[in-house]
């Protein structure tokens, strides 16, 4: 690939929350991240209807399969393509996918072929997908605003969560699973003229790879994360607190909660606790736009948080369960999204779509793997032993941020 034209990346001229190139990106991330919220629970309501529970548990899984194996070669092409280019294409192909699943379904009933089929192009296009979104950033405005991007992004991702739910199933209690499914690609749709309208700059490294075949830049860019003092040790930090975390809020969480007599109302407390937190943080590195001695805090937080999550298998009062979610929330919050905006600013630009897909492979691509995993474990052991253990990798990942001496010092630009 040859450039044939090259323009500076874009200086922030204004805070990122007051940038409105930087507002319709979030504005797209927020509708899109809706979409599969909505999309997701389509699925899983198509799947019961059509199959078995554990027939609709594959059809949820299928789609973890292709992202976990796809991911990193997805950083690759965010790479040579640019991010833009790839997060309008794949969002595009998600949105013709979904409408198109909808239209069928209006015609017949939910056929698991069909649905399995539909999670396998979605799990694809989100392994092109992830990693271009989470590079973009870097394109649309200046280093010292890439804190507040994570914030803002934060900010849409509990605000899609908060809201996909409830319109996905609005949409199933007004016209079944194909109502929901058009419901899902109108918000792929919509997030579309919003991408196109983002101006990004080029970053040094566009002007293309080389004619180096892909398995060779993926190597390149594994053997830069190596080699990189603050990413190297990074990636480890972020690797085990994904690890650690995702499988027991997951699932550890559902069955705590029944084996405490909580019921599904306070399994959503709990959720929402922890949702407030994350949200109450985001909006403060929206606000400030940076933390000092970033590295360290996101050690510190870490660590912290994972005696909270070792604690919240061990709460007898949903009370005190709301409380400790709540802090949890805040912490993973404040560590994850330093973590995004180190990763970020730490990044070279030739590499940074393939170093935000190894750090989101671990989260979105290997950590769902572990599901029936954790579900087995807790079935043997019960849910303190496991959620221990879990704290115990939770705290592993801080410990090593505050070993290595270049993350822990590491800064956010001024």
């Amino acid at each position: 690939m040859t450039a044939t034209a090259f323009r500076p990346a874009l200086t922030a001229a204004r805070p990122a929350h007051r940038d409105p190139n930087v507002l319709r990106w979030v504005g797209a991330y927020a509708s899109s991240m809706i979409g599969d919220n909505v999309y997701y629970l389509a699925l899983s309501w198509a799947a019961v209807r059509a199959g078995s529970p554990a027939q609709a548990g594959l059809v949820m899984a299928v789609s973890a399969v292709p992202r976990a194996l796809l991911m990193l070669g997805g950083g690759v092409v965010a790479d040579r393509l640019g991010p833009r280019r790839v997060v309008i294409g794949s969002d595009a192909v998600r949105c013709a996918a979904v409408i198109a699943v909808a239209v069928l379904l209006l015609a017949t009933e939910p056929a698991l072929w069909l649905l399995a089929g539909l999670a396998l192009v979605f799990g694809t296009v989100d392994a092109l997908f992830l990693p271009a979104v989470g590079a973009l950033p870097a394109r649309i405005t200046g280093r010292d605003q890439l804190a507040r991007v994570h914030g803002m992004r934060g900010i849409a991702s509990r605000v899609a969560n908060v809201v996909g739910a409830p319109l996905g199933g609005l949409g199933v209690a007004l016209g079944g699973a194909a109502a929901a499914f058009g419901v899902a690609g109108l918000l792929f749709a919509a997030s579309l003229p919003l991408l196109i309208s983002v101006r990004i700059g080029d970053l040094p490294g566009d002007e293309g790879q080389g004619g180096r075949t892909a398995w060779s830049e993926l190597r390149a860019g594994l053997r830069y994360i190596r080699r990189h003092r603050v990413l190297a040790p990074l990636i480890v930090v972020i690797a085990l607190s994904d690890l650690g975390f995702v499988g027991p809020l997951n699932v550890g969480l559902a069955l705590l909660a029944d084996e405490r007599g909580w019921g599904a109302s306070g399994m959503g407390w709990i959720l929402a606790a922890f949702g407030v937190g994350a949200g109450a943080v985001s909006l403060l590195l929206t606000l400030l736009g940076r933390i000092p001695r970033a590295g360290f805090v996101l050690s510190t937080t870490a660590f912290v948080g994972s005696a909270a999550i070792g604690a919240l298998a061990y709460v007898p009062y949903i009370e005190a369960g709301v409380g400790v979610a709540l802090l949890i929330g805040l912490l993973a919050g404040l560590s994850g999204g330093l973590c995004g905006a180190l990763v970020q600013t730490e990044s070279d630009p030739a590499y940074v779509g393939r170093v935000t897909a190894v750090s989101m492979f671990f989260s979105l691509g290997l950590a769902p793997l572990t599901f029936p995993l954790t579900g087995a474990a807790i079935g043997l052991w019960g849910t303190g032993p496991v959620f221990t253990t879990s704290a115990a990798i939770c705290g592993l990942a801080g410990a090593v941020g505050l070993y290595a001496r270049h993350l822990r010092r590491a800064e956010l630009p001024r």
